[in-house]
């Protein structure tokens, strides 16, 4: 299976100044999440900007479209989150640090530079609405769907020995 990240870019090559659109539209090849919510393997993602040849190598302008899946932190309940970020990444056309991205064969590689854009936009406590009430601490109902809902107050047990009295 070819990467479908990679861009070619043979006609920017060396061309200060010329500049690219590029539309990409693909099933994700492989889950994009951080633990708690996820672009799942195969869900649709979409990728639309720029490619601009500069001196010292190909700038990537970008935005990234998708859908995530998770649930919300408080009650549990599923979510689907939109995905919509954006990035911007010069790939220079030789390694100059260890940390740079580089050209190879005339063509650019956007997955990491895509995974590290959608995995930090992605929420590590997402929830449903702003007003959520979560799940009750005791026993785990749902408070929004009793807004009544109360327990006894318990006993501290350091109290026992006074009940005993009185009884």
């Amino acid at each position: 299976m070819s990467n479908p990240y990679l861009v070619p870019i043979h006609e920017l090559m060396h061309r200060p100044g010329a500049l690219r659109r590029i539309e990409l539209t693909f099933p994700a090849p492989e889950a994009l999440d951080n633990g708690f919510a996820a672009i799942a393997k195969g869900a649709e993602i979409d990728i639309d900007g720029r490619v601009e040849s500069v001196h010292e190598g190909v700038l990537v302008t970008a935005n990234v479209q998708s859908e995530a899946k998770t649930e919300c932190s408080r009650c549990l309940d599923p979510l689907e989150l939109d995905v919509d970020v954006e990035f911007q990444e010069l790939f220079a056309y030789s390694l100059t640090d260890e940390d740079d991205l580089v050209i190879t064969d005339d063509s650019i590689d956007l997955e990491q530079v895509v995974r590290d854009a959608v995995v930090l936009s992605l929420p590590f406590q997402p929830i449903c609405s702003s007003d959520c009430e979560g799940l009750c601490a005791d026993c785990g109902a749902k408070l929004k769907d009793n807004p009544q809902h109360a327990h006894e107050a318990t006993v501290d047990p350091r109290w026992n020995a006074l009940k005993n009295l009185m009884e």
